[in-house]
């Protein structure tokens, strides 16, 4: 190891130090996070508490009824009628459970609350190979909130009963092909069955709160319809809203990663015909929304549960709190969202509403032109057309026709290097030019040295007219690529598709593939690398380092003696911050070097000859110059500031 790599490694090792020192939390932070972290737990104390309440509750009843206690059961009955009025007669019974199914997802219910108890994906599998499910467990808070007789009814507390009493109701329809899953245009021109669940709250015969729940084959939306009859002689008048509560500990379906499903697990939600928006991704949050609100999503890399208005909701507060792995490693968050609905105290009243319940795929949520896409994480505004129009249709186009991802992967990164050849053959040869140049730029150096900078500029600017060359010709092309380079990066973290596919040694694309690993952490540098080493991330760190000396070998850094060993040291830093993200964007950025290589060779070979661009460059400084308006600015800069600095003597 020569002197310039130690010093390269050390810079790193500085950087690393320095950039952990600036983002170290500050006293106030930390006392901060310590006061929402004993909050949560506090939260789930009581959770616990009451859940252990709860059960200890229901087996006293049921004894109660096993054993024909006539006694106990009138106390009860009493002590509800006393806590929620008209609807203590349907505050006691016994919690039954039955399932609604498509080809998609099994749902769930449960008679108390006529609530969504638990959603199982068919079509996939958590990390450690066992059943998808987006929320489930007796946790899980679920329905409406109002005032009735001075008394404040929850109905998730309440027994609903089944109307038709089938518990498990199955949908059937035609096969859909790989990659049609869920795709309303397929279900219109080969429809299936569409079947409803309908749970009811009839605290007097005739009136009562109804929740209808439909679903179709090869569908991820559930209609939610709530139906309300004569409930204005029980709900009080003076409410303009009714209060919807949806609420549940989000469950871990990746592996732990900071820079996978933990950075991207939030709330989202978009206003009535305005933009998305969504708290924080790294930390707790809670938000008023105030204004009309279309839909909130309980969004995680790469599933969400969404609650959809028909119209809009007036307003809405959502919380999210964030759990730390160490201390809950099944769990990611808990999500809640208190949503109102209007209510106006007429005999009758209906409120449709609808929940997605499925994968952030882009063209699946696209397809329901509710902007629920933007939940992917795309990019910036420049960046994210770049997937929208070119990265997405392409691959999808790809998917069609390949079923193995590591090829399709391949073929992507052929065609963007095709499409991009011709900006690096741009680059290359203006490279070269500036290599021709070279025994004329030294020979300018030598003459001026350091004490005159300015003549030195104006000689060299000289030159580079009189030869016709543009000294910025090999960064604009390399600048015009950019935007590619940075939608790859946010492409593939946020891609489902490459979930579970495995390619070579990597098992999940999705994920980084790990070849060795260790159970301690490295001081700093373990913040951004884990506890594991990336093949992948390693081969794009070597062949990036190889691709570098390629371009220095054939570019000018005359002028710039800082910028050699700057370009060695930034393919290992990146080495560091990348080796955590998905092994896909390191496979992708492995081979656009491999081929950045290729190109590289194969131009010298068979595109470039260094003679004949030493001697067109002679014969142009022959001709007249012509200014170009780049140049002639660069030269009017140099001159004022000669003025300026004769002025200063």
């Amino acid at each position: 190891m020569d002197r310039k790599s130690i010093i390269g490694i050390l810079l790193i090792f500085a950087i690393l130090v320095v950039f952990s020192y600036l983002n170290q939390p500050s006293k106030e932070e930390i006392a901060e996070q310590q006061q929402i972290k004993d909050s949560i737990e506090q939260v789930e104390a009581q959770r616990v508490l009451e859940q252990q309440k709860y059960l200890e509750e229901q087996e006293r009843q049921q004894n109660a009824v096993e054993v024909g206690d006539t006694t106990v059961q009138q106390e009860m009955e009493q002590a509800k009628e006393d806590e929620f009025g008209i609807f203590g007669r349907v505050a006691l019974g016994t919690e039954e459970f039955s399932t609604l199914e498509n080809d998609r997802m099994i749902i769930t219910f449960s008679n108390k609350g006529g609530r969504i108890y638990s959603v199982e994906l068919k079509d996939y599998q958590r990390y450690d190979s066992t059943a998808l499910v987006l929320f489930d467990g007796p946790e899980t808070l679920f329905g409406l909130n109002f005032f009735s007789q001075n008394r404040s009814i929850s109905t998730d507390q309440l027994f609903f009963k089944q109307v038709g009493g089938r518990k498990n109701v199955v949908i059937s329809g035609p096969p859909v092909k790989t990659g049609d899953e869920g795709r309303i245009k397929v279900n219109k021109e080969n429809p299936g069955e569409t079947k409803s669940v309908t749970f009811r709250l009839e605290p007097e015969p005739g009136k009562y709160i109804e929740y209808v729940y439909t679903l179709s084959h090869n569908s991820f939306m559930v209609d939610f319809d709530v139906n309300m009859k004569g409930m204005n002689d029980y709900i009080s008048r003076n409410q303009s809203y009714l209060n919807f509560s949806w609420a549940y500990d989000v469950p871990r379906q990746e592996h732990y990663s900071r820079f996978g499903e933990d950075r991207y697990t939030n709330i989202t939600y978009k206003f009535f015909e305005d933009e998305v928006d969504n708290l924080s991704k790294g930390k707790s949050d809670e938000e008023e929304l105030t204004t009309n609100v279309k839909w909130i999503g309980f969004k995680q890399l790469f599933f969400s549960s969404t609650i959809i208005a028909d119209d809009a909701f007036p307003n809405a507060s959502v919380r999210q709190d964030k759990y730390d792995y160490e201390n809950t490693p099944d769990y990611l968050a808990y999500f809640q969202a208190d949503i109102a609905i209007p209510y106006e105290g007429s005999p009758n009243e209906n409120h449709k509403l609808q929940f997605y319940f499925g994968p952030n795929h882009y063209q699946t949520l696209k397809q329901y032109g509710l902007d629920m896409e933007r939940q992917i994480d795309l990019g910036y505004a420049i960046v994210r057309p770049v997937n929208k129009y070119v990265i997405i249709p392409v691959f999808n186009f790809l998917r069609r026709y390949i079923d193995n991802f590591g090829i399709i992967i391949l073929l992507l990164t052929v065609m963007i290097k095709m499409v991009l050849f011709p900006f690096t053959y741009k680059s290359y040869m203006s490279q070269a030019k500036m290599r021709a140049l070279k025994p004329e730029i030294d020979e300018i150096n030598e003459k001026f040295g350091k004490e005159k900078a300015m003549e030195k500029q104006q000689a060299t600017m000289a030159l580079y007219r009189k030869a016709g060359v543009n000294p910025m010709g090999g960064c604009l092309p390399m600048i015009l690529q950019m935007p590619i380079l940075f939608a790859m990066f946010f492409f593939f973290p946020t891609s489902i598709e490459l979930r579970g596919e495995s390619f070579l040694w990597a098992k999940d694309l999705s994920t980084y593939d790990s070849i060795i690993s260790w159970n301690f952490d490295i001081p700093l540098i373990g913040n951004f690398m884990g506890n594991h080493i990336s093949l992948f991330t390693v081969l794009m760190t070597i062949t990036t380092i190889i691709s570098t000396r390629l371009s220095q070998s054939s570019a000018s850094t005359q002028g710039m003696p800082g910028m050699k060993s700057m370009m060695y040291i930034m393919p290992v830093m990146f080495f560091f911050l990348l080796n955590s993200y998905p092994s896909g964007l390191s496979y992708y950025y492995f081979l656009a070097n491999l081929i950045t290589i290729g190109q590289t060779y194969a131009i010298r070979q068979f595109f470039v000859d260094e003679d004949k661009i030493r001697a067109q460059l002679q014969a142009n400084k022959k001709k007249p110059a012509k200014k170009s308006g780049f140049q002639k600015r660069l030269e009017d800069m140099a001159k004022q500031q000669q003025q300026i600095q004769k002025r200063k003597k």
